[in-house]
């Protein structure tokens, strides 16, 4: 007994000299520390609703794998518990969430599931950042009311150009829940390969899910309709939606390598870069696939792209199926084409109870605006975004300056792109949106949120995945559930060291921005010999040739 009093002691004292500097990420609406603190361990109860039990086994899961702490379920508890409730409240906004944290109990509170979630994680990351002393851990008591700036909170992972499996896509979910994250964006076919299994077109995995975008030789890589099941059933576990992207019409040179009667063909550049718009044929085919993907991912929402059609659709003057389309049509030119086919599939993507999501060259087309996103991309392009908010079509932010995570984000790294000699530092993504952009007319109402987009051309393995990926997902939870008069990138990089820590205790290789020496640019062998592209890729993105 004597020795359990001492180290309580030890562990107040320890509390008091550290609780201000217990950092969460993002930022909470308000947070107001308590003196006392609420002591974790084996005898700790947690009580639930009914609402909320599934999100009561999430905690105790998460608490047993990173503290090894098993809480006990209790219909009531008096003293030392966690109590999670649901109780509906129509004002209250879906991800809000109260958390008072006391000497006797810790009180989660929402209105609704993802809100509850959310405080569950702010928990989890002021538990994770104590040390567990004679199997207990000190929380420092705080009473904080939060709720998000925006409803979309998102990141996108380009599996088409490397491929990354299902367990790496596992644990960015898990970290994605843990900031709050709540869009998974997955882009799953483009040129270099096909990554999903249509059973309906096998070829289309056999065949267009062959090679990588550095290496045309490897074995297909793919995700089984089975494996694509399951992580959408763990995203939806922590109230993360999964988007599938299926690329249309350009960028299909992977589906066309598997079934090349579909080609619109392309440009010497981009060979078999487009499916064919003149083929009513073409039209069945891409719906066959959508069916498909509408039955494995419950969103309700499938991207189709629609970028970058002219980069190889030269091919479209002279197919005998196209140039008859536009002669029955009277179109006069080929983006008329273009128009014609998003607008078809975009249809088709409705009849199938979907929302429209699409890059921000679909802003100059026919789709209604009402119910089409719009992914404003080329921050080169803010006339792009003014056009989007005045036509009425939802947005989401996500341009390449600062939100694209392929670049780079040190001066002195290699491999990765930039823009006129510009890149993507933590604090860049930490900054945005700026007021430029947040003061547009109709921003407020039509701009659903943000998110960052990983391009894997120059990211060959999970290493480099990480280090392009952390820290700076941290400073993008921040930026899309922080309004930026509560931002403060001084105090916010205070918190994010504390965070370091737990990127080595998950096996991450990140950035250190504080100490560059620390966390040097990993290459491998053959970025070193120079034979994977690096400024090859700065220089076509600068010139506007790829995303």
């Amino acid at each position: 007994m004597k020795r359990i009093i001492i180290s309580v002691i030890f562990l107040l004292v320890g509390l008091g000299a550290n609780a201000q500097e217990i950092a969460l990420i993002p930022k909470p609406v308000k947070a107001v520390k308590q003196s006392s603190a609420f002591s974790l361990n084996q005898q700790t109860q947690i009580t639930a609703n009914k609402e909320a039990l599934k999100i009561a086994a999430y905690l105790q899961t998460e608490l047993l794998k990173y503290q090894g702490i098993a809480l006990r379920n209790a219909d009531k508890a008096s003293t030392n518990y966690i109590d999670l409730q649901i109780k509906p409240d129509a004002k209250q906004a879906v991800d809000a969430y109260q958390l008072a944290i006391t000497a006797n109990k810790i009180e989660i509170k929402a209105a609704y599931t993802q809100g509850l979630f959310a405080g569950v994680n702010s928990l989890l990351q002021l538990v994770r950042q104590q040390k567990a002393i004679n199997n207990q851990i000190l929380i420092p008591s705080w009473s904080i009311e939060d709720q998000p700036l925006y409803a979309w909170r998102g990141l996108m992972l380009d599996e088409s150009r490397h491929f990354f499996g299902k367990e790496k896509v596992k644990q960015i979910l898990d970290w994605m829940a843990f900031y709050k994250l709540n869009k998974f964006h997955w882009h799953l076919t483009d040129q270099p390969g096909w990554r999903i299994e249509i059973k309906k077109y096998p070829k289309l995995t056999l065949v267009g899910g062959l090679g990588t975008f550095t290496d045309s030789l490897a074995k297909p890589q793919y995700y089984t309709q089975e494996e694509i099941k399951e992580i959408v059933s763990y995203a939806a576990e922590r109230f993360i939606d999964v988007i599938p992207e299926i690329d249309m019409p350009g960028h299909a040179t992977a589906a066309n390598k598997a079934y090349p009667e579909f080609s619109g063909g392309g440009s010497p550049k981009y060979p078999e870069f487009t499916f064919n718009p003149g083929k009513e044929s073409t039209y069945q085919y891409l719906t066959n696939i959508l069916k498909e993907v509408d039955a494995l991912f419950p969103s309700q929402m499938i991207h189709i792209g629609a970028d970058e059609v002219h980069f190889g659709n030269q091919h479209w003057n002279k197919d005998a199926a196209v140039q008859a389309l536009m002669k029955a049509r009277n179109f006069k030119d080929l983006p008329a084409v273009e128009a014609y086919f998003v607008k078809r599939m975009a249809d088709s993507i409705k009849s199938l109870n979907n929302e429209v999501l699409a890059w921000d060259e679909i802003v100059s087309g026919n789709l209604p605006a009402e119910k089409t996103t719009v992914f404003w991309w080329r921050h080169d392009k803010p006339e792009i975004l003014r056009q989007a908010l005045a036509k009425g079509f939802k947005v989401v932010l996500c341009p390449r300056l600062p939100l694209y995570f392929d670049f780079v984000q040190d001066s002195a790294h290699v491999v990765g792109r930039k823009w006129a000699g510009k890149f993507v530092p933590v604090q860049s993504v930490y900054d945005f949106p700026t007021k430029e952009i947040t003061d547009l007319p109709n921003a407020s109402s039509l701009i659903r949120g943000i998110q960052a987009n990983i391009w894997t051309e120059v990211i060959v393995d999970e290493q480099q995945l990480d280090f392009k990926l952390f820290p700076r997902i941290a400073a993008l939870a921040e930026a899309a559930w922080t309004k930026a008069e509560a931002k403060d990138v001084v105090e916010f990089n205070g918190r994010l060291k504390k965070h370091f820590e737990l990127y080595t205790d998950d096996g991450l290789y990140f950035f250190n921005p504080f100490n560059t020496k620390a966390s040097p640019e990993l290459l491998t062998p053959a970025q070193r010999k120079g034979l994977l592209p690096d400024h090859e890729a700065q220089t076509a993105q600068e010139k506007g040739i790829i995303k």
